[in-house]
């Protein structure tokens, strides 16, 4: 193939890419190349070490090759991208997990797809002519084969801004933000090479490096940290729109050439990504959930006839208004079922106890992702791809985990009785229901006694959340018992958080939502006061959701009806959080600080609120953002 040369030297394995005229962009024969011969040096004792690099001096690889992508898209075969990408994504994670070293050598343009060939290697070497970035949001696509990785472990908040930008990074700031780790001047590159032909050993790189300068995208770290710190892309471009200053002026002229769609998803990507539970694993499984979507139900079509084919450079992009709302980011998102990702690993048997509003879709997520789920609910509900047990004894019997979704301690603790005795050994329990803290131990006790680990691990998200698989799970138990679990929660929720011991999960979740009651309350009193003082509900959420009054029921869940992201308010309060659960849970947090001796006067008075509210005021049914129409009719007493 004259596209790359694929050979031996000495003692490496050699790939040379050659396409200068095309900036060396990998079409796909080329990416199964890579593979045969990495496969097979693999298990070749000849070869110590593997070395990347490329011809011409304009670009190491600029990407893949995408043209023939767009033929098939806009025939409607939708199927021959999939592969691709799913090809290419399974020798990112190769070279990732190589066994032997392999290093690239990285000038000009690594940019999409040269990513993923070139910076998953053990030995990632730049030089002054080094240009690297993540540009797909431009066409329509996401950070990809495996990119997100690196942009969640970037400094800061530098990945948002790389992924949502398209910046590009010089030597310093590649090294600086994790995608590159020696700098080397590019003359000396050729004398390296043979060296490492010659004696299949690294150290000379690092002997040859030196310290390049830093790059402007290090220094301009704490403007993208104060920017890019929201929960979502309206939050980030909210905080830009609000700053009159030359790096919020070049942002956001650098967003408004990208899908707002695929920006959105690059965001939330990366929040999910972001914390302990991060793998490449999860990153490409991610990233896989988008790409298998773009052309049917994403931009990536589009952006590519505006860039590549017309070279028009106006897109017409879905969410012009770059205003995407949170289901479509989940739509893009959610798992694959039979079409993910298959990087290795087979699927879990898994029981589920609980099919409401909150399980059953938790439990097509699993379904869907490829494992063998068998459900049970007292009320005979059912979720797509759960097969349906008599009792939660047989949906528990023979499983690899066996998961609970229920109302209160008590049941929770009926139901253990049930299912703990009928589980194998070795199994573990992961109880995703908000309960008490002694129901958690108690059963966590239980389990233990069984031979069984066990997670108490409640959720936030709401149904939306448990519907696109975005929750966040709060686990107390073991840590192996964690570890069993959280291939799981990746697949249900966007991250999970190991938070102590038995119960400790319960006891975040307590407190978390002590403080989400409290500062909802203070939300909408503070909207039903704007209005007396006859302040715009507009003018006021565009003060302080860029002000000291931030917070997630402001921003993110606004009580307002048309002002901010969409939430329940702009559904007549139809509820994605109920009133009736938020009373509950505060209910729990006062029991808990009774136990314990704790002054919490705030949450008790949120709770004498939701009280009120939900037992005399009608709010029962209603979300419990509806205490702001409550506030607004109510005068002071």
């Amino acid at each position: 193939m004259t596209d790359i040369s694929i050979r031996i030297v000495g003692q490496a394995g050699r790939i040379t890419l050659q396409r200068p005229h095309a900036l060396n962009a990998m079409t796909y024969e080329m990416c199964l190349a890579i593979e045969d011969a990495l496969d097979g040096w693999a298990t070749d004792d000849t070869v110590k070490v593997v070395v990347i690099d490329a011809e011409g001096d304009r670009a190491f690889c600029s990407g893949g090759d995408i043209a023939e992508l767009y033929k098939t898209g806009t025939k409607g075969d939708y199927a021959y991208g999939q592969k691709f990408w799913a090809d290419e994504y399974r020798l990112n994670h190769k070279i990732f997990h190589y066994p032997k070293p392999v290093v690239s050598f990285l000038q000009g343009f690594t940019m999409g797809g040269g990513v993923g060939i070139g910076c998953h290697g053990s030995h990632r070497v730049v030089g002054d002519s080094s240009q690297i970035a993540m540009p797909e949001c431009g066409i329509g696509l996401v950070p990809d084969v495996g990119g997100s990785l690196m942009l969640a472990l970037a400094p800061g908040r530098m990945g948002e801004y790389l992924g949502t930008t398209a910046a590009r990074m010089n030597a310093g700031d590649a090294i600086f933000a994790g995608f590159a780790d020696h700098y080397v001047i590019e003359a000396h590159w050729p004398a390296l090479i043979a060296t490492l032909e010659a004696t299949g050993d690294t150290s000379c790189i690092a002997a040859s490096a030196t310290q390049p300068a830093p790059g402007p995208l290090q220094t301009a770290l704490p403007d993208i940290d104060r920017h890019f710190h929201g929960a979502s892309l309206s939050d980030i471009l909210t905080t830009l729109r609000a700053e009159d200053s030359d790096f919020a002026r070049d942002t956001l002229k650098r967003m408004g050439r990208n899908s707002p769609l695929s920006m959105a998803c690059a965001i939330e990507t990366l929040h999910r990504l972001r914390g302990p539970s991060l793998t490449l694993e999860k990153a490409l499984d991610l990233e896989y959930c988008f790409t298998a979507r773009a052309m049917e139900h994403g931009d990536f079509l589009e952006g590519i006839r505006a860039a590549i084919i017309d070279k028009d450079r106006t897109p017409k992009w879905k969410y012009a208004d770059q205003d995407v709302p949170a289901t479509a980011v989940s739509k893009m998102l959610m798992p694959l079922g039979e079409m993910a990702l298959k990087l290795g690993g087979s699927g879990m048997k898994i029981g589920f106890i609980g099919l409401g509003n909150m399980g059953a879709p938790m439990a097509a997520n699993l379904a869907k992702a490829g494992h063998e789920v068998t459900g049970f609910d007292v009320a005979g509900t059912t979720a797509e791809g759960v097969t349906n047990a008599d009792t939660a004894a047989d949906a528990a019997a023979g499983k690899d985990i066996v998961i609970t979704m229920l109302p209160n301690g008590d049941i929770l603790r009926a139901v253990a009785g049930d299912v703990i005795p009928a589980m194998k050994s070795g199994a573990t329990l992961i109880d995703c229901s908000t309960v008490d803290v002694e129901s958690a131990r108690a059963v966590a006790e239980q389990a233990d006694a069984a031979g069984l680990g066990c997670v108490d691990a409640p959720v936030s998200g709401g149904i939306g959340g448990a519907s696109g698989g975005t929750l966040t799970f709060m686990a107390g138990g073991s840590t192996a018992a964690f570890e069993a679990a959280k291939p799981l929660f990746d697949i249900m929720g966007q991250k999970a958080v190991h938070c102590g011991d038995a119960g400790a999960g319960q006891a975040a979740k307590i407190c978390n939502n002590m403080i989400l009651g409290a500062t909802m309350i203070a939300t909408c009193e503070a909207f039903a006061l704007a209005d007396k003082l006859g302040l715009d509900r507009q003018k006021m959420f565009d003060v302080v959701s860029t002000s000291s009054g931030y917070s997630w029921t402001m921003n993110a869940y606004c009580p307002a009806p048309g002002v901010g992201p969409q939430s329940p308010a702009d559904n007549e309060y139809t509820p994605g959080f109920a009133a009736e659960l938020m009373l509950k849970d505060l209910g729990l947090s006062q029991q808990a600080a009774e136990a314990v001796d704790a002054d919490t006067p705030m949450g008790a008075r949120a709770l004498e609120l939701y009280r009120q509210f939900v037992e005399d005021e009608g709010g029962r049914g209603k979300d419990f953002s509806a205490m702001l129409p409550r506030f607004a009719t109510r005068g002071r007493t």
